[in-house]
């Protein structure tokens, strides 16, 4: 398979860059890169001979990291000036928080080629701080349904571009077969503020519910998030996989790819990899729609982007914009799509990738650009809200406050507790950071 491939190569890549470079010349830099361990970031470890080919005098180190691990080690390094790294692999819930501290270097000056002017205006909103770009976005994403159209079809089931959550919960459990190992649905359960909370907090706003009330009171305890944890509680353990509590991104990547995920409603950027024959057994029986909503006006959709930065205070500053002005460069686009074909360029992330008549012929691109499109980040919720975001809050509490109550809701799905008692303990602790924050 091409993508393990291009992991055994990009392995080797770093172990030969960190052997060699303490036998380097002086005037190599060293830029080390933090990231994360998803297809689109191990593809770009694989293509970096174009990058060192050009600056010979640039040596890269990759630390390659699960998602929730990245983001432990790459906050606990910025706000502590631990300098281990070089680039990182940050989003949007970081970037402009980090830039107003004065933990980013500004990237206003990768050069007239770059043009910036060329992001995607959602993408370059949410990497700004007073508008100036402090991260460039390598993809960006918002979320959707993926689901197999060969099962639909057997079962007679028509997926509508814009389906509803009842229409969800009643195809997901015609599909269902456990004796079979097929399973109606997959969704994430692994606990984080950016793995199952981000996809249960825009499950709950499109049920009406929100975090705060506009004097920042919790609101965990409402009608409305009960009735969305509920429904989400009660669809996977009717049509989702065994230890589900445990999945991530990555988990119900693998379980869709092995044909074993009727449905599948996670990030626009999965698309490439479910439809990629190489790597998924389903790949020619995918098809798309819209996130889900109640009717209330609010799809259960996100908006995201990786994102590379450099942190102030590192040592090759120089050398790390050059690297992120290759990563995220129209050029780069080119390079993928030369090496591995359109379906597979990092999404997202610029415009001219949509006008691009190639890519305009891939079957999930307009999806991914309306997904990306009606992703309203300032106003994520149907009732007003104080913060900004909308599968995470922009407040620097939220990865306390996301990653707990992430927990909590793992252990229900787990069987461990009730939707009641997670809601309650959720409120809980909300309360008690946010009063210890001094928002109340």
């Amino acid at each position: 398979m091409r993508l393990k491939t291009t992991l055994r190569a990009a392995t080797a890549m770093a172990v030969c860059a960190a052997g060699t470079s303490a036998f380097a010349d002086s005037h190599v830099t060293t830029v080390t890169i933090a990231t994360v361990n998803n297809g689109d970031m191990i593809r770009m470890q694989g293509l970096t001979d174009d990058f060192t080919a050009k600056h010979p005098d640039i040596a890269l180190e990759w630390v390659t990291l699960e998602e929730n691990v990245l983001r432990q080690r790459v906050t606990q390094d910025i706000a502590t000036s631990g300098g281990q790294f070089d680039v990182m692999t940050i989003g949007m819930y970081e970037t402009p928080i980090w830039a107003e501290q004065g933990w980013l270097e500004p990237l206003d000056d990768l050069g007239e080629e770059y043009d910036a002017d060329d992001i995607l205006p959602a993408m370059r909103a949410g990497l700004s701080h007073e508008g100036t770009l402090y991260a460039a976005p390598f993809y960006g994403e918002s979320s959707m349904v993926m689901y197999r159209t060969d099962l639909f079809e057997e079962a007679g089931l028509e997926m509508p571009k814009q389906p509803t959550w009842e229409q969800i919960g009643e195809f997901a459990r015609t599909l269902t077969d456990k004796e079979a190992e097929q399973y109606g649905i997959c969704l994430r359960g692994k606990a984080g503020w950016g793995e199952n909370m981000a996809f249960i907090t825009t499950v709950a706003n499109s049920f009406g519910a929100r975090w705060f009330d506009e004097d920042w009171n919790a609101q965990l305890d409402s009608p409305e998030w009960l009735e969305a944890v509920t429904f989400y509680n009660d669809l996977m353990a009717d049509a989702g996989p065994p230890g589900a509590a445990t999945n991530g991104f990555n988990e119900n990547l693998a379980l869709f790819q092995q044909g074993k995920c009727g449905m599948w409603i996670d990030a626009t950027v999965a698309a490439s990899f479910v439809t990629n024959p190489e790597d998924s057994e389903v790949a020619d029986s995918v098809g798309f729609a819209l996130a889900p909503n109640t009717g209330k006006g609010k799809n259960a959709n996100w908006l995201w982007a990786w994102a590379l930065a450099v942190p102030s205070g590192s040592d090759a500053t120089d050398a790390a914009k050059e690297f992120i002005a290759w990563a995220t460069s129209k050029d780069y686009l080119e390079l993928v799509a030369e090496k591995e074909g359109w379906a597979n360029v990092p999404p997202g992330s610029r415009t001219s990738l949509y006008e691009n008549p190639a890519y305009q012929a891939v079957p999930f691109a307009e999806m991914t650009l309306e997904s990306i499109q009606t992703a309203d980040p300032e106003n994520p919720t149907v009732d007003e809200v104080p913060y900004v975001g909308i599968q995470y809050v922009a407040i620097p509490e939220w990865q306390g406050i996301g990653t707990a109550a992430g927990q909590e809701f793992s252990n229900m799905l787990a069987g461990q507790q009730t939707p009641e008692q997670a809601l309650a303990r959720a409120q809980e602790l909300v309360n008690e950071e946010m009063e210890a924050a001094g928002y109340r």
